[in-house]
């Protein structure tokens, strides 16, 4: 054995031998044989008896190519299957620590030289973590997120000459909805879902059934709880159910359009879809397939709007109740999809005793029957935005049988919505609908030539200012179906902060 050699076990074997090794436990010679070896080896090929199929040819690879810091027998074996000495576990950990010496070194000097740059880092890092540690003593829930959003309303609407309704003219209005999300999740796959609204379009201008903004509300200036409902999943199915909920929320989206007229909201807001808001539960059910590829879904819902309608207490079932049960099947994905609705609508009796399908649309009589609605709906958007829109359509046929002249019998609705993404500018957006305002009567009993067309068209521009703000500037035109001269036409800008 070397001099150089015998210095390096000696250490380890004395070591050895302090912890009551005795003398025969030792074997001089393996050890000198293990260590007579010329250099270590520098790569694994060198040993003659080690393949890439023995069970630890890779950790045997990596202490090799990493540290350097294996030796084999004179005869270039490694004989991995013997047992190994502890003198010869000696040698091997003495020169595999030497390696580890120089790599720790190798970052003390790495260190040294990038001081500057670690101590920013360590302050950033500090400041960070007492930040983190502000928001969680300051935070209102650890289970809920709030999202906010403030619209602003600045236009007006130019009435026909032949129209007498009160509030309107060229007048210039200005209104607001602020709304608060509250969006909370106790396992992480539910939600409870509760929104507060304030809003103050209840003018005319606004408000009649023809000239509804889609993103107005009339619920006064006081903040109140305008939506609350609970979500959870069980197994393939999501269940829904609560106090305040409307049936479209319970069901897929059928619309990739984005309207300023409430009338082409979901496709069409007619005689399908839309209910005033009221307790309700649904189930829904989505085909479990791979990203991209097309899915079935089906969803079922009730809801009723008189629930809590103390002044004429009908409750949420009963023939007076405003119940409406919908259904839905549909098939596509995110890029195109195509639906089948079915609607039973019951008579909605307000507090003031009147009773309709949809408030300002389809009026019953005093002994208004159900309406039975059926719908078709579906979108395609292109694979990249340019010249080609994306398309929203939807169309409604509703009967019921009417009890006294006058009764609607027949109802029909229909939109049709273009939308276009990056135009002029790379996030802003701009969209066309035209269509009829909800669904319209086309037939009563007892009365002949009632087919009442009332039709729609819209415009506008969505321009995105920041990612928080963004100004829609629109146009529209409507026909009200008891006057055929009664042409409304008007324009909005829309101002939209989301925090």
């Amino acid at each position: 054995m070397k001099l150089f050699q015998q210095l390096l076990v000696a250490p380890a074997a004395l070591g050895l031998l302090a912890t009551g090794a005795n003398a025969a436990e030792l074997n001089i010679n393996g050890v000198s044989d293990y260590a007579a070896s010329a250099d270590q080896v520098t790569s694994v090929t060198q040993f003659s008896d080690v393949y890439p199929t023995d069970w630890a040819y890779q950790a045997l690879a990596g202490l090799v190519e990493t540290y350097g810091c294996v030796a084999g027998y004179p005869n270039g074996t490694f004989r991995g299957n013997r047992a190994m000495t502890r003198y010869e576990a000696a040698a091997l950990l003495n020169a595999c620590l030497d390696r580890v010496t120089e790599v720790t070194d190798e970052l003390r000097r790495l260190m040294a030289e990038f001081e500057t740059e670690l101590a920013i880092l360590k302050g950033r890092v500090d400041g960070l973590e007492a930040r983190v540690g502000e928001l969680e003593a300051s935070q209102f829930s650890t289970t809920t997120k709030l999202k906010g959003v403030a619209n602003f309303f600045l236009g007006a609407v130019d009435m026909d000459k032949d129209n007498q309704e009160t509030g309107m003219g060229e007048s210039l209005f200005m209104n607001y909805r602020y709304r608060l999300n509250l969006n909370t999740s106790f396992t992480g796959k539910d939600l409870l879902y509760a929104r507060l609204q304030a809003a103050d379009g209840s003018g005319e201008h606004w408000e009649t059934g023809d000239t509804h903004l889609n993103s107005s509300g009339s619920n006064g200036s006081s903040l109140s709880i305008d939506k609350l409902w609970y979500t959870f999943p069980a197994g393939d199915f999501k269940i829904t159910v609560g106090p305040k909920i409307e049936n479209y929320y319970m069901v897929e989206t059928p619309t990739r359009y984005n309207p300023v007229l409430k009338a082409f909201k979901l496709g069409g807001y007619g005689a399908v879809m839309g209910a005033s808001t009221g307790a309700g539960a649904g189930i829904q059910w989505r085909q479990n397939v791979r990203p991209g590829e097309a899915a079935w879904n089906a969803a079922v819902n009730y809801t009723s709007n008189t629930g809590a309608d103390s002044a004429v207490g009908h409750g949420i079932a009963g023939n007076d109740a405003g119940g409406s049960l919908l259904t839905q099947v549909g098939y596509g994905t995110r890029k195109w999809w195509l639906g089948a609705s079915y609607a039973r609508k019951n008579q909605y009796r307000s507090s003031s005793g009147s009773q309709t399908w949809i408030a300002g649309q389809s009026t019953l009589g005093t002994k208004g029957a159900p309406l039975d609605a059926f719908g078709l709906r579906g979108f395609w958007t292109p694979d990249e935005s340019g010249i080609i829109p994306s398309i929203s359509t939807g169309v409604d046929f509703g009967y019921s049988d009417g009890e006294t002249d006058g009764d609607t019998t027949e109802t029909f609705g229909y939109m049709v919505g273009l939308s276009w993404n990056d135009v002029f500018v790379d996030g802003n957006k701009a969209g066309l609908a035209f269509g009829s305002i909800g669904s319209y009567i086309t037939d009563t009993k007892g009365s002949a030539d009632v087919d009442r067309d009332n039709s729609a068209l819209e415009l506008w521009y969505d321009y995105q200012v920041t990612d928080n703000i963004s100004v829609k500037p629109a146009v529209f035109w409507t026909n009200n179906y008891d006057n055929d001269s009664d042409d409304k036409f008007g324009a909005v800008v829309i101002t939209t902060f989301k925090f």
